[in-house]
């Protein structure tokens, strides 16, 4: 698919056994305000009760603003969060939320939509751009829409995907996808209780686009997190990723742009970079990159860098540079803690890729604690850890879910802000140092071949003003058999060193007259699993 990128400067490096490329340069056109954020995912229900009935709720979430921003630069106790993506927060029937039956409303158990007004309000305050869940694909099967169409309503039939016969073909994964419904069959790619929208019916298609108008502009949101996005509209027995859900959804925006015109959309598209990028930049701002996050935290767990720098070489020649969503695992995948068998270490430097990669990072709430849990999804949605209590701080009720135990032994917000090495500290440390250098937020980037070792990423993001040196030692045990090594680079010879994150007793490298460096090392041995940033400016 033909992409109007502006002019990208690639310079071809050997990685292992696969081309790396050194250089992808951004033109100012690909930034938009979404690269200077960091994005904090937040399953309401779960982060905090303001009630004590258990459930988490809006007031709950304003309540704790403060721990994501204060909105007040000069503090340094927040997170940094400069972005939030609301999981769904519409009326459901189950406690997840996406299977909606009112696009227009509040789901009662985390309060009124002027709750949710008051949260909005609270969050532009502290400078926070929130984007909800759109659910977009389907409805649940007691939506009034589904249940007027499945009563054979002449305005609403057609909103769904009917059959007088079962076609009898499966989806993707195998999975029943042709349901019953009173002498007929109608389309539901996830399960029955989630009929599939119609949206070759320009009526649906106009209902969502009102809808969208409704929580840009009468509610206030930035924008929307697409859920399911790949499946909207189906060609025959193809279900996933044609032409005409790529179509409707570039109308979709472009409609929504003429509401807001610097609305982020955000689409879930769980597929292989090669189909994501499709949608990029012509139907959607962003999608989640999930060959990324695999390989990131694969690369953190076993400690090789190969993984990990194939799939950044993936994203540099198929997106606009930097318009991907990174993240590390989500609200459908085990805990990084859990992937990571509880080294918090490992997931230090999975935070650190995350954090100095290019793209726009998404971290998934109680991720900067070390939360666990694995499938069924229910325990992977616990409750926030806050503190050194049975339910976490979260509730002075019975929580919807148990909390997990381990926040008792120092998996909590409270613990961890005390000890300078937790994990909380690392992640909070690395998000404002990403909030106040732009290089890390927008800069190009030049990935280092030559580090001397397979263990070893070290690459320079760099703008006009400033260069900044990341080296990340993924082997778990102390490395001294390294030495970094680049001809060129943006790097002044005059440049000073600053020291941003590491030991205080690094050394600075030699730079010649071309920006480059032989054999640095800026210690004679790398801790295991350490991350060194260091910066770099002409006086």
């Amino acid at each position: 698919m033909h992409k109007k990128y502006s002019i990208i400067v690639l310079c071809a490096l050997f990685i292992s056994t696969f081309t790396a490329l050194a250089q992808n340069t951004p033109t100012d056109s690909h930034m938009r305000w979404w690269n200077d954020r960091v994005f904090y995912e937040i399953f309401v229900r779960s982060f905090q009760d303001s009630d004590g009935d258990g459930i988490g709720d809006f007031q709950g979430l304003i309540s704790r603003l403060d721990y994501l921003n204060d909105g007040n630069p000069d503090t340094k106790n927040d997170l940094g969060i400069t972005g939030i993506w609301l999981m769904p927060i519409m009326p459901s029937p189950t406690y997840h939320g996406y299977d909606v039956t009112d696009y227009y409303d509040i789901n009662p158990d985390y309060g009124t939509l002027a709750d949710f007004r008051q949260f909005i309000e609270e969050a532009h305050k502290r400078g926070i751009a929130v984007i909800i869940d759109m659910v977009i694909n389907h409805t649940a099967d007691d939506h009034p829409w589904f249940q007027a169409s499945k009563a054979g309503d002449e305005k609403y039939r057609s909103w769904y995907v009917w059959s007088d016969t079962n076609p009898g073909y499966q989806g993707p994964d195998g999975q029943t996808v042709w349901h019953r419904g009173g002498d007929a069959f109608y389309y539901g790619l996830f399960e029955s209780g989630m009929p599939d929208l119609n949206y070759e019916n320009e009526e649906v298609t106009a209902e969502m686009y009102e809808i969208g108008r409704f929580w840009l502009e009468d509610v206030g949101v930035d924008g929307f997190r697409l859920d399911a996005a790949k499946f909207l509209i189906a060609e025959d027995r193809a279900q996933a990723n044609t032409r005409s859900t790529r179509q409707w959804l570039t109308a979709y925006r472009d409609y929504l742009r003429n509401i807001k015109p610097d609305v982020l959309i955000v689409a879930e598209i769980w597929d292989s970079v090669y189909q994501v990028s499709q949608y990029i930049p012509e139907s959607v701002d962003l999608a989640f990159e999930f060959d990324l996050a695999r390989s990131l935290v694969r690369g953190a767990n076993l400690g090789v860098r190969s993984g990990t720098l194939e799939a950044l070489n993936l994203m540099l020649n198929n997106y606009p540079y930097g318009q991907y969503a990174t993240f590390i695992t989500n609200h459908d995948q085990p805990r990084v803690m859990n992937e990571v068998q509880n080294n918090i270490d490992a997931a230090k430097i999975a935070g650190s890729i995350l954090l100095t990669f290019p793209g726009v990072p998404f971290i998934y709430y109680g991720e900067e604690i070390g939360m666990t849990g694995t499938k069924p999804d229910p325990n992977i949605r616990t409750p926030m850890q806050w503190e050194t209590a049975t339910n976490g701080g979260f509730t002075t009720g019975t929580p919807w879910r148990a909390v997990n135990a381990d926040v008792l032994t120092g998996v909590n917000v409270a613990a961890q802000r005390m000890d300078l090495s937790s994990l909380f500290n690392h992640y909070k440390s690395l998000i404002h140092l990403r909030n106040n250098h732009q290089a890390l937020r927008t800069g190009d980037i030049t990935l280092i071949d030559n580090t001397g070792s397979n263990n070893v990423i070290a690459f320079i993001r760099h703008t006009d003003t400033e260069a900044i040196l990341v080296i990340l030692n993924l082997r778990p045990r102390d490395l001294n058999a390294y030495g970094i090594t680049i001809e060129a680079s943006a790097i002044s010879p005059s440049a000073q060193m600053t020291v941003l994150y590491g030991d205080s007793t690094i050394t600075a490298p030699i730079i010649n007259e071309n920006g480059g460096f032989e054999n640095y090392m800026p210690l004679s041995v790398l801790p295991a699993r350490s991350t060194i940033i260091l910066k770099f400016a002409s006086e």
